[in-house]
């Protein structure tokens, strides 16, 4: 197959990236990627609490998933103090180490304001070697007075993200926040591209999911899950590229961005599907590293395998260098590859294939 990520799909993998998405607030995220998705899909469904799922061939009995989650990580206002400075508490895995200067918008009923996280200069802190924590970390405003800070519209429960933009480094790499993963909504939203070009007909309903709420629990797809009840879910997260100084690969495994996409073993993998997405990466060249997990994948594979009486699940996962930070990287021929096998795969099940060890 050629390559797949043409000039639309990136200028839409920009716009997406650029727009936040944070846990519970990811209406707009989400709206962008239906969007995107609505010419490659026959209809959709949505939930009260914001996950979609474009829905190709429709009214079959028999239901396929592929699924990628929406949300990132971010930070709550959680106090403001006499002196207009704006404390936090963690929205997901926000990481308090980065947060010292970094620029932030802050999101309110009257629309963005604009902060930094202040950090005082290294020859004027009392301890040389504090480091940052959630307890001296804070946000400044321009504002001298609480009351000053309120009437820009901020309160407490405001949602914070890190400023940033999206670039591509040394020409394959795409760099970011938030690759986590809404890199991979764009993967399975490519894939429900790539299935609508080739005029790909499939004996059964494809559901594109772009669950909500994963960075705090797998909440979106657990919901998602009762409501599609599907036959099998073919997962994509992002995982640890371990191949980056500080990283003990006794401890993470040896995982190198580039070298395609992971493949997990664990409990929550259903081994039948895991083999056949081997036979398939094979078969089709796809090159793939493996990865284990001794008891959860962390991912919303979790939701979908232990829902329903059961689901036959799988977990295709992008190596990813710096998670929950502003320079998320993922290397271009893995987001390709990671596309190429979800879409090789989805054509190998068939109809109303039964995965059971014992039958």
């Amino acid at each position: 197959m050629s390559k797949i990520i043409n000039s639309n799909s990136e200028k839409f993998l920009t716009k997406y990236l650029n727009n936040s998405s944070p846990t519970g607030f990811e209406s707009e995220g989400q709206k962008l990627w239906l969007e995107y998705i609505k010419p490659y899909i026959d209809e959709y469904i949505t939930d009260s609490y914001g996950s979609v799922a474009g829905i190709i061939n429709p009214g079959k009995d028999y239901k396929v998933v592929i699924e990628a989650h929406a949300d990132e990580i971010s930070w709550f206002v959680h106090y403001i103090n006499k002196d207009g400075f704006i404390y936090l508490q963690r929205n997901g895995g926000s990481d308090h180490m980065i947060a010292p200067s970094k620029r932030v918008n802050i999101y309110t009923d009257k629309g963005i304001v604009k902060a930094v996280f202040g950090w005082p200069a290294i020859h004027t802190r009392h301890k040389k070697e504090e480091t940052p924590s959630l307890k001296n970390i804070f946000l400044d405003c321009g504002c001298s007075s609480k009351e000053e800070v309120e009437k820009l519209g901020v309160h407490i429960g405001c949602v914070v993200t890190f400023e940033d933009e999206f670039i591509t480094l040394n020409k394959n790499k795409y760099v970011g926040r938030a690759l986590d993963n809404r890199i991979g909504g764009f993967m399975i939203a490519e894939v429900a591209r790539l299935l609508k070009k080739n005029k790909i007909s499939l004996p059964f309903s494809l559901y594109v999911v772009n669950s909500v709420q994963e960075e705090i629990g797998l909440r979106g797809a657990q919901m998602i899950a009762h409501k599609i009840k599907p036959n099998v879910a073919l997962v994509t997260d992002v995982c640890h590229d371990t191949n980056t100084p500080l990283i003990d690969k006794i401890e993470n495994g040896d995982l190198k961005s580039g070298l395609g996409p992971v493949l997990t073993y664990g409990p929550a993998v259903q081994n039948n599907f895991l083999k056949q997405i081997i036979d398939t990466a094979t078969k089709e060249k796809i090159p793939f590293q493996r990865a284990v997990v001794s008891r959860s994948t962390g991912t919303d594979t979790d939701a979908f395998a232990y829902s329903n009486e059961g689901v036959t699940s799988a977990l295709i996962s992008l190596p990813l260098r710096y998670m929950h930070t502003t320079v998320e990287m993922a290397h271009k021929d893995d987001v390709e590859n990671c596309i190429k096998l979800i879409y090789s795969v989805i054509q190998k099940i068939k109809n109303g294939q039964d995965y059971r060890y014992i039958k």
